[in-house]
């Protein structure tokens, strides 16, 4: 069920992303090319009116991230690949596909927004 107050503030936070956040980072097409390419190992797990979601959507935007986008609160699918992979159902989430082909989860806004700069930062 949703709180009475993200229904308040669900037509805010619409207006913030159609207005607010701009890719600050630019690259060559060549680095953008790899960048898109390594962003296939990337799954973003959220719930659209969630404000720590939204704080990791606009640092994917700020960084030209071409990142997949897993709504929970929308896609029940979603909402039960996550707790079957993960025991729990909390958002932000990023799953990252190791080398090995297996998944790691990054779980918090701090730790998903180190790991985006620490990986795509220029």
């Amino acid at each position: 069920m949703t709180s009475p107050l993200k229904l308040l503030l669900a037509p805010v936070e619409w207006v913030v992303r159609k207005l607010g956040t701009t890719q600050e980072v630019t690259r060559d097409p060549d680095v953008q090319a790899r960048v898109d390419s390594e962003c296939r190992a990337l799954a973003f797990y959220q719930s659209r009116n969630s404000p720590e979601s939204i704080q990791v959507r606009r640092e994917i935007t700020r960084l030209g991230l071409d990142i997949a986008v897993c709504d929970v609160q929308i896609d029940p699918e979603h909402r039960r690949a996550l707790q079957a992979a993960t025991g729990r159902v909390e958002v932000p989430c990023l799953r990252i596909v190791n080398a090995g082909g297996e998944d790691d989860w990054l779980f918090g806004v701090a730790a998903i927004r180190d790991y985006l700069r620490r990986r795509f930062a220029p």
